[in-house]
């Protein structure tokens, strides 16, 4: 299981990636694994200035559909439209351009609930 030591993680299986005040966000190895084939990535929510934990939009496997959960409040600037023609980037490349969001955070977000890699390694098993 590829769990990067860079990289901030939530145990809604969201990763992020913080640099200066825009964080990139998609979700973890072990969640498209979970998934399945990824089929169809919907976010509506560019624009949008949300607080950490909420929706911000889903993803559907061939299974299911699984909410996407914010790890930390800010404005949503960016959709990885790639995701758009290829949703199977997040599960061959969830790290690199299967990426999800890029998040303007907000002034003073709490990053209290951010896990490091071997904290969420003890989560998933």
């Amino acid at each position: 299981m590829n769990t990067p030591s860079e990289l901030k993680y939530t145990k809604d299986h969201e990763w992020i990636k913080i640099e200066g005040n825009v964080a990139t966000i998609g979700i973890t190895d072990f969640a498209q694994g979970e998934l399945g084939d990824i089929v169809y990535v919907d976010v509506d929510t560019v624009d949008d200035d949300l607080n950490g934990g909420d929706v911000f939009g889903s993803v559907e496997a061939v299974k299911t559909v699984s909410d996407l959960f914010l790890p930390i409040s800010g404005k949503v600037i960016e959709f990885n439209s790639e995701l758009e023609d290829q949703p199977e980037l997040l599960n061959s490349d969830p790290y690199g351009n299967g990426w999800i969001i890029k998040l303007e955070v907000a002034e003073g977000a709490d990053h209290s609930e951010l896990l490091s890699a071997e904290e969420y390694q003890a989560i998933i098993g």
